[in-house]
């Protein structure tokens, strides 16, 4: 699985791929924004979009909303992970067809969790 891990802080993007590779993933590429993640996808294919939410020059949602109009890649999977848990938010992101949400702060546990739903509920919105 190729994995396209979007956040504009250092440390949480360091976070993640540690999480990641402890679960066994390699095959993971990083973008500090929504710009460079555009960037990548039209360039190579990733099987999952682990994106935040609120960044700067594009957020998370505006990433979304751009590859599921524009890009074209219904095989891609999108994981949010956001520090906003309102319900507002959590319904906006339901709209958008993302595939899973996790609130911060989280654990190696609920990650692994939330690829596992994620990756069910792909499947089955992409039949």
């Amino acid at each position: 699985m190729r994995i396209l891990v979007v956040d504009d802080m250092p440390l949480m993007r360091h976070v993640m791929i540690n999480m990641l590779r402890r679960l066994e993933y390699e095959d993971i590429v990083e973008a500090t924004d929504g710009q460079q993640a555009i960037k990548l996808l039209k360039a190579s294919r990733f099987d999952l979009l682990i994106t935040d939410l609120n960044m700067p020059k594009m957020s998370g949602k505006t990433l979304i909303d751009k590859i599921r109009k524009e890009l074209n890649q219904p095989h891609l999977a999108i994981l949010v992970v956001t520090c906003d848990d309102n319900k507002d938010t959590v319904l906006n992101l339901i709209s958008a067809k993302i595939d899973g949400l996790m609130v911060k702060p989280f654990n190696l546990q609920t990650l692994k969790k939330q690829l596992r739903y994620s990756a069910i509920r792909h499947d089955k919105q992409s039949q």
